[in-house]
């Protein structure tokens, strides 16, 4: 099969870039339309509109919260009535991907402007819908990555570290996605199988995580910006977002699909859903114990969720978790990107097994 790498036309990093936006996207053209939120705003628009002159016409419009298709199209429809060209998302995860598809239904420009660093939804070709509850609908695959994917490392250290860690956990599942979907021979999110390019960054990426995660945490926990903090930022944001969408998505991803059916745990960042699936995962393949350990170890190191308990299920509900296993396994999801067929049953089993492992971990290192 063809193998094929996918990126953005340009990704940019470093610090004080969003006050750059503008010198940054003159090219792509004269009316900027931004999608970001009310708190957003009044943190950066500022200094963005600092970036752009009186002349440039330039509609900031308020995110409301969801990347569902009302939203979409609520946000299509104002864009076509100011006449822009160009969208731009600044913000988080959800405005990323509602940004880009926008651009995508409106055959324009987009500019991915991350103020957290808590997904690698920045660089893809993807946006991830959910309904307006919350739940996850569908992928919308996108014919092409962002125009430009512009982080501003001063703005991502401000934030809360708790959204540097949920991007650990969503960094570290591209690792072991790609390989079991090697295994699989799968087809990737880029349309084709892995390049070596693409393996080699999904294991730089977990190599960073190991070496600079605690650092980066430690350096953000008091607002500053380290060189392990840039490090993170490009592990979550760039390597990741490569890794997982030229390397290959499994069970890690499906799973955390399959828990945003709980209530409990919608208050969970997408990430740390996505650390306790690559335990399930590994769990799902028999993974050596030394490599679930080590998984367990970086986890509790820098506070990324190994339990039930700490995804907010505090009853463990046969019921429940029977519910997430079969959403987790749903035709088309990538948990049949796995190199063996998985059970609703399996899943169920793999979740008991990951949360006492987890429990057991934390108990043996007190």
């Amino acid at each position: 099969m063809t193998k094929i790498l996918i990126s953005p036309s340009k990704y940019i990093q470093g610090k004080g870039e969003m006050k750059r936006i503008k010198e940054r996207i003159a090219d792509l053209g004269d009316s900027f339309f931004i999608v970001i939120s009310e708190s957003g705003y009044k943190r950066f628009g500022q200094s963005i509109m600092e970036s752009f002159s009186e002349s440039d016409n330039v509609h900031f419009s308020k995110f409301n919260g969801e990347c569902s298709k009302i939203e979409i199209d609520r946000l299509r429809a104002e864009f076509r009535e100011k006449g822009s060209n160009v969208v731009i998302g600044i913000g988080g995860g959800k405005i990323h991907d509602t940004a880009k598809a926008i651009a995508y239904y409106e055959n324009t420009p987009v500019v991915i402007v991350p103020t957290i660093s808590s997904t690698d939804a920045p660089t893809s070709a993807l946006s991830v819908l959910y309904t307006e509850d919350g739940e996850f609908d569908e992928y919308l695959i996108l014919p092409k990555n962002p125009d430009i994917v512009l982080v501003d490392v001063d703005v991502v250290a401000k934030a809360p570290v708790r959204l540097l860690v949920a991007g650990m956990g969503d960094a570290l599942a591209t690792v072991f996605e790609a390989r079991a979907a090697i295994k699989a021979n799968a087809q990737t999110m880029a349309g084709g199988t892995a390049t070596n390019a693409a393996i080699a960054l999904t294991e730089l990426c977990y190599n960073t995580l190991l070496e600079e995660g605690l650092k980066a945490k430690l350096a953000v926990e008091n607002k500053v910006a380290t060189k392990a903090v840039e490090n993170i930022i490009e592990a979550n944001t760039l390597l990741s977002g490569l890794g997982f969408e030229s390397g290959g998505l499994s069970a890690a991803h499906a799973v955390h699909n399959g828990f945003t059916a709980i209530e409990e745990t919608h208050n969970m960042y997408h990430g740390e859903k996505v650390a306790f699936g690559v335990l399930v995962q590994l769990v799902l393949e028999n993974a050596p114990l030394e490599d679930i350990e080590e998984v367990l170890y970086f986890c509790n190191e820098v506070g990324l969720p190994t339990t039930l308990k700490e995804l907010n299920i505090k009853e463990v509900s046969e019921e429940k978790l029977m519910e997430v296993a079969k959403l987790s396994c749903v035709e088309g999801d990538t948990i049949h990107n796995m190199p063996f067929e998985v059970t609703p049953e399996d899943v169920y089993a793999a979740i008991i097994t990951a949360n006492t492992l987890g429990e057991k971990f934390k108990i043996d290192n007190i």
